[in-house]
């Protein structure tokens, strides 16, 4: 588990898939990109569950069903089924149905997969603000939501509704670009009403709780590519993470991370779910990962040492985590990330 400021990456004798029994997995960026697979993700995931590890698939993207998941999963080559598949949508109709009467009605601004969840808690999905709703409940409705839709949430807001929000990432990934997401669409009826939402979505308790509930896991382990999603809500819910390099993270963004976006492993994709971590070791005011030695200098991140790229970021971090404490590194280390190729 995740305890306290984290000043570096963790080692593993073992491999991940063997220390963890649930691998927690983000989708965009981890597992696939623009809808295809990514590199290593089909053999890795395989491996990794024919060795035991459950694996989850954990979406902040409130707009596909459970089955359209799987099936799209099933579609590049990984096995899985609507059990194995956990939305924010399911978080947040959770969180709806703890505070609304039984069978109430629910406002949504959203597509198939928020009324899905809505109906699996017996709430029953309204399309106006006149139906007299209990809850609105706004979650990622895709490039052809209506602007109506907004409309309708303010006025029911404006009455005083409960407001909730599947998650509010203000972008999403697409095949041709970075999108509005749903926090951006959160913000339009925010605008309109001043009001605020309750939010379900990572990288805040409610998803972690809906993951939890529907795995069982023991020892999970989130796999993400996000600092701000995955590996703060795998810092929420005190439980370890693996940040992947394969998404929008990139080196100088690690080095920067405050002790919440920190994971406790980062290797470059998929595969490090297969393998054992490398342990860093103190030298002096250095930390040593493989061939490596880093160092936090008066303004910068020194490098020094030869060997694979990763072991040198890994290094990196350690200085960079250690010497920031519990804020943000502010040394440069645009140098060292070169030289490693990053």
């Amino acid at each position: 588990m995740s305890q306290g400021v984290r000043t570096e990456p963790m080692g593993s004798g073992r491999p991940l898939s063997e220390a963890y029994d649930t691998a927690l997995l983000d989708l965009d960026g981890v597992v696939y990109a623009g809808g295809r697979a990514i590199a290593h993700a089909v053999d890795s995931l395989g491996a990794a569950r024919s060795g035991g590890m459950r694996l989850a698939y954990v979406t902040n993207n409130a707009l596909r069903t459970p089955d359209a998941v799987a099936g799209h999963l099933s579609e590049l080559g990984i096995p899985a089924g609507a059990d194995d598949v956990i939305t924010s949508a399911q978080a947040v109709a959770r969180l709806i149905a703890e505070q609304v009467p039984a069978g109430a009605r629910v406002l949504v601004v959203g597509g198939e997969g928020l009324r899905v969840a809505l109906r699996e808690r017996g709430l029953v999905p309204v399309e106006s603000a006149d139906d007299d709703p209990a809850a609105v409940v706004q979650g990622y409705g895709g490039p052809d939501l209506p602007w109506g839709r907004f409309a309708e949430a303010s006025y029911a807001v404006r009455r005083g509704v409960p407001w909730f929000a599947s998650n509010t990432d203000l972008t999403i990934p697409s095949g041709r670009g970075i999108a509005p997401g749903n926090g951006a669409a959160v913000e339009v009826v925010r605008i309109a009403t001043g009001a605020e939402p309750q939010v379900a979505g990572k990288p805040l308790p409610p998803m972690h709780r809906e993951t939890i509930l529907r795995t069982g896991a023991q020892r999970p382990l989130v796999v993400g590519d996000r600092l701000d999603t995955d590996i703060e809500g795998a810092f929420n819910g005190g439980v370890d993470s693996l940040l992947v390099l394969t998404g929008v993270t990139d080196g100088a963004q690690l080095l920067a991370a405050p002790p919440q976006h920190r994971p406790t492993y980062v290797d470059a994709d998929l595969r490090g779910l297969l393998t054992g971590q490398p342990e860093i070791t103190r030298e002096g005011d250095g930390f040593r990962c493989g061939g490596w030695t880093a160092t936090a200098g008066a303004d910068r991140l020194e490098l020094t040492g030869d060997g694979g790229a990763l072991d040198g970021l890994r290094a990196l971090c350690a200085a960079a985590w250690t010497a920031a404490g519990d804020g943000a590194c502010r040394l440069d280390g645009e140098k060292s990330l070169a030289r490693l190729g990053l």
